[in-house]
């Protein structure tokens, strides 16, 4: 009845994906449905079990680098160093108040809104690369790569801790006024833009070791990983969450320094 509205569910559903339909015997049948129309090529591990992820392939896994500095800050000095760092000490305060030691959710939450500025970022990249005709010197793939680790946190913290209604609604309030807010920034300053980022990701270091603190102490369940978080960091099949926090700490420590 509704051909146009089909096209478009088929034309966003991921490359390789199925989709359940019925024949004209009433019979299912699951068809490839993909953005450009054609079937994806199948896609295995390493020991040759298919890969169930669609959202990411075999070669954007990695292995985390645990021993990087999380300590290494930077001491802000100019005008616009100092209006970065006061700026993230004072959305902070009231993030402690709203989630209190909610680790779990806390993260889940900050992390729909720490793939923002990867993205903006290089979206503005993209466009000053198409006005100007010129090389963006990597700039765009590494902006668009963080961006995509970060919506990968998110992904493996949803499976950890399920939003509440009111916190989904959040979402929308607080990405709507963040996406616009370092949209302005990137435009009139760049180097505030990244600025922002760096002190943020300082915080999330912060907040990542307190969560591990609690972890330890027994007040939050060390449970095991989530599968999809084993995949994308190539963690050991008997990791837990504690080790994804690990791995996802370590990860905001390389975005701090990127920044």
């Amino acid at each position: 009845k509704f051909p146009v509205m089909g096209v478009r569910w088929r034309s966003s559903l991921t490359l390789g994906e199925k989709e359940q339909v019925n024949n004209k015997n009433g019979e299912d049948k699951q068809v490839v449905a993909s953005y450009w129309g054609i079937k994806g090529q199948e896609v295995k591990k390493e020991d040759g079990t298919p890969w169930k992820w669609n959202c990411f392939r075999p070669w954007e896994t990695y292995q985390a680098d645990l021993t990087i500095d999380l300590k290494k800050h930077h001491v802000p000095t100019t005008f616009l160093d100092k209006l970065a760092y006061w700026t993230v000490k004072s959305l902070r305060f009231p993030t402690d108040v709203f989630f209190q030691r909610r680790y779990g959710c806390r993260a889940m939450m900050l992390e729909t809104v720490a793939a923002v500025p990867g993205m903006v970022g290089g979206m503005l990249l993209h466009c000053k690369s198409l006005r100007r005709f010129e090389h963006s010197g990597g700039w765009i793939k590494t902006l668009l790569d963080e961006a995509e680790n970060e919506r990968m946190h998110l992904m493996t913290f949803m499976e950890v801790s399920q939003p509440r209604w009111y916190e989904r609604a959040l979402v929308f309030t607080v990405q709507g006024v963040f996406f616009n807010a370092y949209f302005l920034a990137y435009l009139a300053s760049p180097k505030l833009a990244h600025r922002v980022v760096g002190y943020l990701e300082e915080e999330a270091i912060h907040s990542y070791t307190e969560f591990l603190k609690e972890l330890d102490k027994g007040t939050i369940e060390n449970v095991p990983a989530p599968a999809i978080a084993i995949d994308y960091w190539r963690l050991p099949a008997d990791s837990t969450l504690r080790d994804v926090v690990m791995v996802v700490r370590a990860d905001e420590a390389h975005h701090r320094d990127v920044n």
